[in-house]
């Protein structure tokens, strides 16, 4: 098929055909219009059903290594021009190592700046986007000037320079993820040239058969016998990425000692961009150092800076385990480095982490896994992870500390899985963006975890003692979180409209709970909420109750509960099983876990209720519901619960919470199996 390049018409306003100037290097899809005087670059890719149009507003210009993809329209009035980079008129410029996306809009006159990300069906007419801008979808840009390095997000109306002057910066995750459209782009603008070639699809072809082959007697060609230490396809995959994206590829190696101290030293330099010879080079690394960690580095040459690191070989072997600990002590180097808080091979970690993991196993849950960057976290859009089938906590916990080594600079969710019933029973984040771990909910679906606290009942303006505060607030400022009140009367309560009373910016604990409480006994008669805010993702991470009407205990019973390392109380006349699986007591009574769900519930305005069914109703999830509990009463729905367990103590018993405005259930907690 014919290239469809052709000059514009003759008018009153552009007499001359003017023809399309494009670099021989570029490639334009046969299916793609490119009319008039448009200057195309380097290394430009413009993809199928595109349409590049100077027939009415003229001149454009495509800056090297920018890709125009499928569906895309650049057009332009006849009235108004733009200075591009080389002070001379323009009704379209699009800069350099840029990415316009499908079915977006670029509409003259029209300023796109260098290494622009501009999304899916977004439009930019009658504006400047200054250089680094990332643009995400369905966005509209007019009459406005965005500043450079700026984060247009999902949805947005920019029409106004107030507006554009208040766009947040783009951060670390969105310039990487650019850069990688970009490199993906450009293997597809080599990949469809070398496809017109009869030349290149024959040593193309050849180079699959040498390359990666078992016994190749090629000596010039990567082998996967070429040494004992051989590379496995992640790690090929990971160089053909970096190379395809114009990345360079480094190494570097560690002994125990200095692992410890992060002190990483240099292997020879990859100066080839072959792959066939970065690979073997690669292998020379591994097998000179085959008793040492061995990291892959992926370095961006003009930045001069990481892109990428991950370690590809470990001491014997064997994958290393790293601690999930909240102490952070984290390498700082990239998003995609490991943990330096390695912990024995028998699965050590943090005693909250395996304390929880071990609950699960024992509750005959499956473990698995999500992971989510800083984007995908705003918009709750989790990826699917591993999953954990193992009987044996410790292996649960050595495979739970690898993920999340390799996943430092993303959002890490903990899933308990009811395999029968194929619900999941329990959601927890327990790593940060950052690196920091993070205990978020204590069980059931989308609740936050209050800090460890006593609940012991005291008199006063306030329901928490002193020192109780004191570490709620501690805990939360430890893990960068904002600390923010709500407040309510008990009429604003039961219709769950809280009031949102004052933020505290300080960062020492003292000052903070100095005007906490304050504000607590300024509404002495009212529920207060303390609330944890994570202020990058701009979404609570914690919420509590620590004051009702009258300064009564969100806690008060007649027990006096003990702060627990897993931010359950632990009652002294109602305790566990021993088991840890989170059921009733033998004796009659509720294990700490459920208890402090009851709490939980009952001190966030929720409505409690109970389920039950036998084995052949719990496999086809035809649960039957039991009697209702008395909200706002503890010790009540603590009788109940109690009581259902002992009538249905052969069945399966669930806890479920529910929201009595929006109607709908909001937590679900497995309290009792048959037999347990």
């Amino acid at each position: 098929m014919p290239s469809r390049r052709a000059p514009a018409p003759p008018t009153p306003w552009s007499p001359t055909l003017t023809n399309p100037q494009i670099h021989e290097s570029s490639y334009i899809h046969p299916s793609s219009y490119v009319i008039g005087d448009v200057k195309i670059g380097a290394n430009v890719l413009i993809a199928p059903g595109t349409s590049v149009r100077a027939d009415e507003g003229t001149p454009f210009y495509i800056g090297s290594g920018t890709n125009i993809q499928d569906g895309v329209v650049i057009h332009g009035l006849e009235q108004g021009r733009i200075k591009g980079n080389d002070g001379k008129d323009y009704s379209v410029w699009v800069g350099e190592n840029s990415s316009i996306t499908h079915k977006a809009l670029v509409h003259g006159p029209c300023y796109v700046g260098d290494d622009c990300f501009i999304g899916f069906r977004s439009t930019v007419f009658n504006a400047k986007v200054g250089d680094g801008c990332i643009v995400m979808m369905h966005v509209l840009i007019q009459d406005v000037e965005i500043p450079p390095g700026k984060y247009v997000p999902s949805g947005a109306i920019i029409t106004t320079q107030q507006q554009a002057d208040r766009l947040p910066n783009v951060n670390k995750d969105d310039v990487e993820f650019a850069h990688h459209v970009v490199g993906i782009n450009e293997a597809l603008r080599s990949g469809y040239q070398c496809a017109e070639s009869n030349v290149c699809l024959a040593d193309f072809r050849t180079h699959l058969q040498n390359s990666y082959t078992q016994g190749s007697s090629n000596p010039n060609s990567y082998s996967s016998q070429s040494t004992e230490m051989q590379l496995n396809s992640e790690v090929v995959q990971d160089v053909r990425q970096l190379l395809s994206a114009g990345y360079r590829i480094g190494t570097e190696h560690v002994d125990q000692r200095r692992f410890r101290i992060n002190s990483w030293q240099s292997c020879a330099p990859i100066e080839s961009i072959q792959e066939s010879q970065v690979l073997r080079e690669l292998e020379n690394c591994l097998a000179e150092h085959a008793g040492d960690y061995v990291r892959l580095i992926g370095i961006d040459p003009k930045a001069k800076s990481r892109v990428m690191e991950k370690i590809i070989q470990r001491p014997g072997d064997r994958p290393a385990q790293f601690s999930s600990s909240s102490s952070g002590n984290y390498s700082s180097s990239s998003s995609n480095s490991y943990s330096q808080n390695s912990v024995s091979a028998g699965g050590g970690g943090s005693s909250d982490l395996q304390s929880q993991i071990q609950q699960l196993v024992n509750q005959g849950y499956r473990i698995s896994l999500e992971h989510a960057d800083k984007r995908r976290f705003k918009a709750n859009a989790w990826n699917t992870g591993p999953s954990f089938g193992a009987a044996n906590s410790n292996t649960v916990l050595n495979g739970v500390n690898q993920f999340l080594a390799e996943h430092r600079g993303e959002y890490v969710k903990l899933i308990g899985v009811d395999a029968q019933a194929r619900t999941r029973a329990f959601e927890e984040i327990i790593q940060y963006a950052d690196g920091r771990a993070v205990r978020s909910s204590s069980g059931g679906k989308g609740f936050a975890t209050p800090a460890n606290r006593s609940s012991s009942s005291r008199s006063g303006s306030s329901s928490v003692a002193t020192g109780d505060l004191h570490q709620q607030v501690q805990q939360i400022l430890s893990q960068g979180l904002k600390i923010a009140i709500e407040y309510a009367d008990e009429r604003r309560h039961r219709a769950s409209a809280w009031n949102t009373g004052p933020s505290f910016q300080g960062s020492q604990a003292s000052s903070v709970v100095k005007d906490l409480r304050a504000f607590l006994s300024e509404h002495n008669g009212e529920y207060v909420k303390l609330i944890g805010v994570d202020p990058n993702a701009k979404r609570r991470i914690s919420e509590v109750v620590v004051q009702q009407p009258n300064g009564k205990s969100i806690n008060s019973n007649s027990r006096n509960s003990q702060p627990s390392n897993n931010g359950y109380s632990s009652s002294s006349s109602s305790s566990s099983n021993g088991s840890g699986n989170g059921y009733g007591s033998s004796g009659g009574g509720l294990n700490a876990e459920v208890e402090q769900q009851i709490r939980q519930l009952l001190a966030q305005g929720l409505k409690i209720s109970t389920e039950y069914a036998d084995q052949r109703r719990f496999r086809a999830s035809a649960w039957n519901t039991g009697p209702a509990i008395e909200a706002g009463n503890y010790n009540a729905a603590v009788a109940s619960i109690s009581s259902l367990l002992s009538e249905h103590s052969g069945e399966y018993v669930r806890l479920v919470g529910v929201d009595p405005k929006a109607r709908k259930r909001v937590s679900e907690l497995l309290i009792q199996r048959p037999g347990k």
